[in-house]
């Protein structure tokens, strides 16, 4: 691409492209978003925004992973969803013209696109198609909640885990492993249960072929597992 920011590397494009938000983009539209971006490299750990801080900008995640997290009124933190590569997030409270309702960190090394709402503006007046792609990417958002609601209501424990641990998985059959990207306790908190609750889900699933062990999982047989995870959920257990 022309006039890309710096950090922004060839297979950044294809990424961007796996997101709906920019994914039927034209070309030149996309360009011309990427050329307004900042992309920088953002340690583990690192605060992103915070909650009520003025939601002025937003951001693509290109690598790594982050958390999405509420604080209670009592401290707490309540994870609301764990961004993964490819993602977009905080576009619907920058375009509220408001605040953003949750803190932001990077929970692993992560590359980040930043897009102020200044430049996004002006990228809208330019190319009204960007506004079409981004009414797009909200309704998948919505659908996603809803789908995302649905399962940590209906959805027995042992599958709710199965289902998070394909995200990890390659499409097709066979076996494969891999590392956790982050730790036991905040998958829990992001599925909804507490931590011993997630670690006999974890033991229930052995019987599909899915050892763990310390922070890398195994699956003997991916086909096994979607079908598990893909079983009515009528009955089962549902504690959290």
């Amino acid at each position: 691409m022309r006039n890309d920011p710096p950090g922004f590397r060839p297979q950044d494009a294809a990424t961007l492209r796996s997101n709906a938000l920019f994914g039927r983009l034209p070309d030149r539209s996309l360009e011309l978003l990427v050329s307004t971006a900042q992309v920088r490299m953002v340690p583990r750990g690192t605060t992103l925004f915070v909650q009520d801080e003025e939601a002025d900008r937003f951001f693509a995640l290109l690598d790594g992973w982050v958390k999405l997290y509420r604080l209670t009124r009592d401290g707490a933190e309540a994870v609301v969803t764990i961004v993964a590569p490819g993602e977009t997030f905080a576009e619907a409270a920058m375009f509220a013209s408001g605040k953003f309702p949750v803190c932001a960190e990077a929970v692993a090394d992560s590359r980040v696109m930043t897009l102020t709402a200044e430049g996004f503006a002006r990228c809208l007046r330019e190319d009204e198609q960007i506004a079409f792609a981004m009414l797009g990417s909200l309704s998948v958002r919505l659908r996603h909640l809803v789908q995302q609601i649905e399962q940590l209501q209906v959805q027995p424990t042992a599958q709710r885990v199965g289902s998070f641990l394909l995200r990890f998985c390659p499409e097709g059959g066979g076996a494969t492993s891999f590392a956790l990207p982050f730790d036991k306790a905040l998958i829990a908190r992001r599925l909804g249960m507490q931590p011993e609750t997630f670690s006999r889900a974890l033991a229930k699933l052995r019987g599909v072929g899915v050892e763990t062990q310390g922070g890398t999982v195994s699956v003997a047989d991916l086909d096994a597992l979607r079908g598990f995870c893909n079983a009515d959920a009528g009955g089962g257990d549902h504690g959290g």
